[in-house]
């Protein structure tokens, strides 16, 4: 089942991105991990549009959403592969339509998430926290 985000979801959301975020970017240095931990916490679930999908009541991932464009995408490790991403996504292109997404280049978990979903790289960038190249991705809109 997917949810809107409830403030009581934090701990459990928090956790997930732990677990997640450790795979899919094991390239970012600790201190820029505990930033964004925090600024997860403070800012970015808390105004996000943030959805919660559920398994017998228990949050196993999450996507936040800030406008038309992926904040972020986190599925608790055990759960991955099986097609909740997508489910995830697709909820959201339901409500919006096509979606974008920025992607460190070096993620791979999420890089080849997107791309088989059918996004397409439409620029680059860099991360300022740490410098590290990230993808700028987009639905095809035909």
């Amino acid at each position: 089942m997917i949810r809107k985000y409830k403030t009581e979801d934090i701990d459990a959301l928090i956790a997930i991105w732990d677990k997640a975020e450790a795979l899919a970017h094991p390239f970012l240095p600790t201190d820029v991990r505990n930033q964004v931990r925090n600024d997860m916490r403070r800012m970015y679930l808390p105004n996000a549009e943030t959805w919660v999908l559920e398994d017998d009541g228990v949050p196993v991932g999450f996507i936040a959403m800030i406008g038309t464009e992926i904040g972020g995408l986190f599925l608790h490790p055990s759960r991955q592969g099986k097609g909740l991403g997508r489910q995830m996504v697709d909820h959201v292109v339901d409500l919006k339509g096509p979606l974008t997404v920025e992607v460190f280049k070096e993620n791979k978990i999420g890089l080849p998430f997107y791309e088989r979903y059918g996004f397409e790289v439409t620029g680059e960038g860099s991360f300022e926290a740490s410098g590290d190249r990230i993808l700028k991705m987009a639905m095809p809109t035909s």
